[in-house]
């Protein structure tokens, strides 16, 4: 499950910076997921509990996670139809081709964190 390391690398990024801008408890995290970005939203929420629950001084009881998750869209190259992917190498419903383009579903990013 590489979503512990994931969360490891997001929580070491937000303290750094929160530690930066002189902040001591972390209060929410937002992320933004795409459904193709290879990061399970469910794995991820189970990484931050397990990391909140080893009791990290910058995370308390009532920390939160939240995750948006970003639609995978994709065009295809030869008809320009838009469609929805479920892999990253989908065929296209329209004309049966492969090889669309990812318009959206790959993200995976900080958006915001609160603290006080």
């Amino acid at each position: 499950m590489h979503e512990m390391a994931l969360m490891g690398d997001i929580l070491n990024l937000v303290f750094d910076d929160a530690k930066q801008k002189k902040i001591t408890k972390v209060k929410s995290i937002t992320l933004t997921v795409g459904q193709l970005s290879n990061a399970l939203p469910d794995a991820l929420e189970m990484a931050f509990d397990i990391n909140k629950a080893q009791g990290h001084d910058m995370l308390s009881d009532s920390s939160k996670l939240n995750i948006i998750v970003e639609e995978a869209k994709a065009t295809c190259i030869f008809c320009e139809e838009l469609y929805k992917p479920t892999h990253r190498i989908a065929i296209c419903p329209k004309c049966n081709m492969p090889g669309g383009k990812l318009t959206s579903g790959e993200t995976f990013k900080v958006e915001t964190y609160e603290g006080e």
